[in-house]
């Protein structure tokens, strides 16, 4: 008794410790946002050189709020309101560590943590930057820790008590207990979060007056390691909502999957529109709004994801009070920051000239689509909630109207890709490049006219999809042995960030084509089948063998037992589930899927019928793993241009350019 009442009072130092160091977090943030602001303007170096310290402590104490809290779920500390509402003592130990941030408060914990984790980097790793701009992105990051820890203690704090523990918790959302989920929000919260290090730096170059090829070099690396980490973090949500949710998608325009998707897109051309301001001395306005815009569409999806606003499986929160707190936040920063660009504008003149036909040129009708897709996304996204509060009307935007809408955009892009890839700079010449780029295009003619011919009778969607994916692909390999000098000698020898690009364009191309393939020539059966009755799809011989009950750790289970043959020879047995969980009095859906290179099985076992049957889904997806095997490339893409070593020598080299001082 007396070591349970023991271990009791350390789980609750240990709460009430990491309740002490978020609070001493906001205090420290508040320095850091402040002080190195006003030692930049002044020119003191002893306050400047208080902002890597306060960042440092501020991660320091965030990570220590942070491990307490895992702490509490891992030992199921029912004394805490949050574990209480998000736990079970039969929970697996996956998911009570998950439990962390399958909530609105533990996730918010999470995204101040990564948010001090980039400025924590930017502390350590900084020391080439002049001291000034990295005092002012500093202070502009802590502004926003402010901002966020204010947030969650004020409204979301997660060391919330109880006046009497109950002795077990209610259990976490049985959609969110899957190993997808458990690692989908660290990386989409990475991407997310990241971003706001772009915004830091476009704040701060704004407030220096300055914006130059130093700038875009510096910038860069933190851009890109946000698009990667978002990258991965969609890749695991859309790969998570194929196989746990039985509807045999990837993608269902879901507005919260659309917050996800449309800093992506502005993400990219932000690193896209980052290069012609290294390389040629443009598009600096440009760049600097697309890093505003970019953070800013993260704040829109915290937004939608904790307002309430929005019905989903994937919402967080249904509280309106609190987003209207984000809702400020995001006027605030995003408004404040758009202010001082209206100010600043003049002062971004453009030195670089260019020719129509170069690749400043393909860069910028780059950002334009991507910019513009953006745009599309967001338009259907809102419009229903514009359309309810402005007219009173309810009205759906779905998979059609984004499908129709942003498709062209994409189609361009991919047909632009290429051919901008290798063209020179500031002026290019049409004719030669496209003579290069002759061999992707009769492969990828040679490829579309094959697919066609496969699928006579299917959509136009196939053929074109590979058309473009191979396109792609072919014109990233081009480009690579171009850069080569056409020798393979010299292929090992390009530098990371040339074979980085290459991957993120072919593993696009990689993408394209399975979206293609997978959405073209999908074959979906529905019906009732007997225990022991064969029925054909697709070709194959599919056999429901048998139905039985089974019990998992927290949940009971309908598991179905299906054989899957094709020529009189199995090639899979799969078992999809049917699961409740007790505790959470809630369902769930297991597909079952045997996966391959160039086709998915998949299977869903639904409930049983008045005539002894089983209500069973059979899906046959061509290509559904090349999807996300593309975004795995990409990501790889972005990681290797990461640990190209341009990016830290050059930006050293600018270790004592003078900055010029604001305007007074």
């Amino acid at each position: 008794m007396a070591l349970t009442q023991l271990a009791g009072m350390v789980r609750a130092m240990i709460a009430e410790l990491g309740h002490f160091t978020l609070i001493l977090a906001l205090a420290i943030a508040l320095v850091q946002g402040t002080l190195p602001l006003v030692g930049a303007q002044k020119g003191w170096t002893s306050w400047m050189a208080l902002a890597p310290a306060a960042a440092t402590l501020q991660f320091i104490c965030i990570a220590i709020s942070f491990a307490a809290l895992t702490h509490a779920f891992v030992t199921s500390d029912f004394s805490l309101k949050l574990v209480y509402e998000n736990s079970h003592t039969a929970k697996p130990m996956l998911y009570k560590v998950s439990g962390v941030w399958g909530n609105h408060e533990g996730s918010m914990l999470l995204w101040v943590l990564i948010l001090a984790l980039f400025g924590g980097a930017a502390a350590w790793f900084g020391g080439a930057l002049p001291d000034r701009l990295r005092a002012r992105v500093l202070a502009v990051q802590g502004l926003i820790g402010v901002a966020f820890l204010a947030f969650i203690i004020f409204t979301s704090n997660p060391f919330l008590r109880l006046a009497e523990p109950p002795f077990n918790g209610q259990d976490l959302n049985p959609l969110l207990q899957d190993p997808g989920l458990a690692f989908h929000p660290p990386f989409l919260y990475l991407g997310y979060v990241g971003l706001s290090m772009a915004f830091s730096f476009a704040v701060a170059a704004l407030i220096e007056g300055r914006v130059d090829a130093a700038w875009a070099r510096w910038v860069r690396p933190w851009t890109l390691a946000a698009w990667m980490f978002l990258t991965i973090g969609i890749a695991l949500g859309s790969w998570w909502a194929y196989y746990e949710l039985g509807w045999g998608g990837f993608w269902f325009w879901d507005p919260v999957e659309n917050a996800s998707f449309m800093p992506w897109l502005v993400a990219t051309a932000l690193l896209h529109s980052a290069i012609v301001v290294e390389k040629r001395e443009a598009l600096k306005a440009w760049t600097i709004l697309l890093a505003i815009i970019a953070f800013g569409f993260s704040l829109i999806g915290t937004f939608i994801v904790r307002s309430g606003v929005i019905t989903s499986v994937h919402a967080f929160a249904n509280d309106p009070e609190r987003g209207v707190f984000i809702l400020a936040i995001l006027a605030v920063f995003v408004g404040g920051a758009l202010t001082l660009y209206a100010f600043r504008a003049g002062v971004m003149e453009a030195k670089g000239v260019f020719g129509l036909v170069s690749r400043e040129s393909a860069l910028v009708m780059n950002n334009v689509l991507l910019a513009v897709a953006a745009f599309v996304v967001f338009v259907g996204t809102i419009w229903p909630l514009v359309a309810e509060l402005a007219f009173a009307r309810k009205l759906s935007v779905g998979a059609p109207f984004f499908e129709a809408a942003f498709t062209p955009f994409m189609v361009l892009l991919a047909v632009l890709l290429p051919i901008g890839s290798l063209m020179p700079w500031k002026r290019a010449r049409a004719g030669r490049v496209l003579r290069s780029l002759a061999p992707a295009a009769l492969l990828a003619f040679a490829l579309a006219a094959l697919t066609w011919a496969v699928g006579t009778g299917r959509p136009i969607l196939a053929p074109v999809g590979v058309a473009l994916g191979v396109w792609l692909m072919a014109g990233a390999a081009i480009d690579l042995w171009t850069r080569a000098g056409r020798k393979a000698g010299r292929l090992a020898r390009l530098p990371r960030a040339d074979w980085g690009r290459g991957s993120a364009h072919g593993g696009l191309g990689i993408t394209f084509i399975g979206i293609a393939l997978m959405m073209a020539w999908n074959v979906e059966d529905i019906r009732t089948a007997q225990i022991g009755e064969t029925f054909e799809v697709g070709g194959y011989a599919v056999t429901l063998a048998d139905v039985e009950k089974v019990q998992g750790p927290n949940f009971n289970a309908t598991q179905a037992r299906i054989g899957i043959a094709k020529d009189g020879r199995q090639v899979a047995e799969l078992f999809p589930e049917k699961r409740v969980y007790p505790v959470a009095a809630m369902p769930t859906t297991e597909a079952a899927i045997s996966n391959g290179v160039f086709r998915d099985l998949y299977v869903v076992i639904g409930d049983p019928q008045d005539n002894g049957g089983w209500a069973v889904r059979t899906y046959i997806k061509p290509f559904a793993n090349w999807i996300w095997g593309g975004t795995i490339i990409m990501a790889l893409g972005g990681l290797l241009s990461l640990t190209d070593r341009r990016y830290r020598v050059a930006a050293g080299a600018r270790r004592r350019t003078p900055i010029a001082q604001p305007a007074e």
